[in-house]
Order: C-alpha cells, then sequence, then structure tokens
C-alpha cells in the first residue's frame, strides 16, 4: 500500500461512512452496504483491482492490491466470509451504488486523509 497505512483509512471510512453514502447505514454496523462505494474509493486512492464474491444478500466487493485481499466493509457481516476472489471491475461495482454516494464518500475520505497530513 502506499503511505497511507490500512488502519489510517479504515479509521477515515469510519468517520466518512454515514447514509450519504449508503442507504443502509447505522451506528450499530456502519459498513453496512457500503461494500461497492468503499472498492470504488478505494481503488481511486490506491489503485489495484476490484474483486467481488457471491454471498446471501449479493454481490460483496473489495480490493486486492499487491496480490493482497483488503476488505475495508467486512466488519458489516457477523459471520466470516468464504472469498471466491472474482475479478470483477468499476462497472460492476458501481451498480452497487451511485454518483451522490460516491462523491461525497470520495469526498470525505479525502478530507479525512488530508487532516493526517497537517
Amino acid at each position: 500500500m502506499s503511505t497511507v497505512t490500512k488502519v489510517q483509512l479504515l479509521n477515515a471510512l469510519n468517520n466518512a461512512w454515514s447514509l450519504e453514502s449508503s442507504s443502509k447505514w447505522s451506528l450499530e454496523n456502519p459498513a453496512k452496504g457500503q461494500c461497492g462505494v468503499t472498492s470504488l474509493v478505494i481503488h481511486d486512492t490506491l489503485g489495484g483491482e476490484i474483486h467481488k464474491t457471491r454471498l446471501a444478500e449479493g454481490w460483496h466487493f473489495y480490493n486486492v492490491i499487491d496480490h493482497k485481499r483488503y476488505d475495508f466493509t467486512e466488519s458489516q457481516f457477523s459471520e466470516s466470509i468464504n472469498y471466491e476472489d472474482i475479478p470483477s471491475n468499476r462497472e460492476e461495482a458501481f451498480m452497487d451504488t451511485n454518483l451522490n454516494q460516491y462523491n461525497y464518500l470520495k469526498n470525505s475520505v479525502e478530507v479525512q486523509l488530508s487532516k493526517l497530513s497537517t
């Protein structure tokens, strides 16, 4: 990963996730419904690839960077995930969100990360 650590990125996401980034968000489960939009923002920030796994609720999106899986929204599930690591893309991940949610999360994460360098 880049100079931003996984912990810093997860903290930025936790501070940015809201009803503005997913209609399924709740205080009790902030990562719920955030997988598509989060995978897009991580892809913007760190590059790599977007992958998906089929779950009972539908497709679950996450990132693979330097051959390592990063699932920043896995905390939304109470059970562990049996990852299929099916290659996906931005278009498929975008079907799980919308432009307003994406722009909100992207801008919010950028604001959170900018606080690290000040």
